[in-house]
């Protein structure tokens, strides 16, 4: 069992039963307890929790429907309702137990409900486990803007547990890959060497890539909480992902790995324009993006309502559209202001290489 404290919360990785997990449950034993799950995890992953820990029995379950689609005000009002029905308090207890999209949600739900609930998180995803459930950012969406509406508020624990890593298809390890990717790319270039070189199921399980994921974000997001500075990092690939995640969502949805590995593809880019990073850096990243995420083939219309979405996001300051952008494979700056001509060319860019891949 591997432990990381960060800001006042503890990250474990290792199976349940040898964690603190146990021992938090028991704390509860007299309070009311809240399982929220989505309908992927309620299939998948909830027995397995209920039969490991019998005291569980006893929790409300919360259903969460599937999608970002969903990751909206008015499914947390339902679920705030639920909440007052059920008479939950401050000294009850919340586990989120799923991806990226319950954590965020579980976590605002509890961070707002009668000023904030005690809650933990439970990552069944790559992607939960290596970034959405730490860092104390729970979030949910307004409309096509991505986390528009959210706290920054730690849990009391998060508990990775690799085992559920194996309720997941093979196209939802890739969510995960572009959050570790983006690690290599902006802070640790031997992590990008290892991750190139990932091939099969069994490399996304390792223990050591997963944790090393965990630490960089812990570093850096307990350095820097409310993202004034260094934190920023952690956007690479996200202000032109995000995009492409939000526009696309009504229409023809793109996960949000999949968007944010398109995103560093165009951000990389970017950065080699203007000269920041070789081209020869770029090509490795581009080829190794480009054989690992569709490319989309753009129209004028897409890029335009695309960069209609840039200029309300929430990482923006004055009307402008800021990035992240490579100096080197490990080596990143934040609070690049980023031009319409850029973005139009970085997705030109994109088009042009969907057509000649296929």
């Amino acid at each position: 069992m591997t432990s990381i404290s960060s800001l006042g919360s503890v990250i474990e990785i290792g199976t349940l039963n040898t964690s603190s997990f146990p021992s938090i449950i028991n704390a509860y034993s007299k309070a009311n307890i809240i399982i929220v799950v989505d309908e992927n995890t309620h299939d998948l992953c909830l027995e397995y929790l209920i039969t490991n820990f019998p005291d569980l029995e006893r929790a409300e379950i919360i259903l969460l429907p599937n999608g970002e689609e969903n990751k909206v005000m008015e499914v947390c009002m339902q679920v705030w309702n639920a909440f007052s029905e059920y008479g939950f308090g401050r000294g009850d207890l919340v586990i989120n137990l799923g991806g990226g999209m319950v954590s965020d949600m579980g976590g605002f739900l509890a961070s707002v409900f009668k000023r904030g609930m005690n809650f933990i998180n439970v990552p069944t995803t790559l992607l939960g486990m290596v970034d959405a459930a730490i860092g104390g950012k729970n979030g949910i969406d307004l409309g096509p803007y991505k986390n528009q509406l959210g706290t920054i508020n730690n849990p009391k624990g998060v508990f990775v547990d690799t085992s559920f890593l194996n309720t997941l298809p093979e196209k939802e390890f890739y969510n995960g890959y572009a959050e570790m990717l983006k690690y290599g790319l902006i802070k640790d270039t031997s992590l990008f060497e290892v991750l190139k070189d990932f091939k099969k199921e069994a490399d996304f399980h390792r223990l050591d890539i997963i944790e090393r994921c965990i630490r960089i974000k812990v570093a850096i997001s307990d350095n820097d909480p409310y993202e004034k500075g260094e934190r920023k990092l952690l956007n690479f690939g996200h202000t032109i992902g995000h995009a492409i995640e939000g526009y696309f969502l009504a229409k023809n949805p793109v996960d949000h790995g999949y968007a944010v590995g398109l995103g560093m593809c165009a951000e990389a880019y970017i950065s080699m324009l203007r000269g920041l990073l070789s081209k020869d850096s770029f090509q490795r990243i581009q080829a190794l993006l480009a054989k690992t995420y569709p490319i989309i083939n753009f129209s004028n219309q897409d890029i335009d309502g695309m960069i209609a979405l840039m200029y309300n996001d929430k990482k923006n300051e004055s009307g402008k559209i800021y990035s992240v952008l490579l100096s080197d494979i490990g080596a990143a700056t934040y609070h690049n202001e980023l031009s319409e001509k850029e973005i139009f060319d970085s997705f030109h860019h994109l088009s042009m290489l969907s057509t000649s891949l296929n």
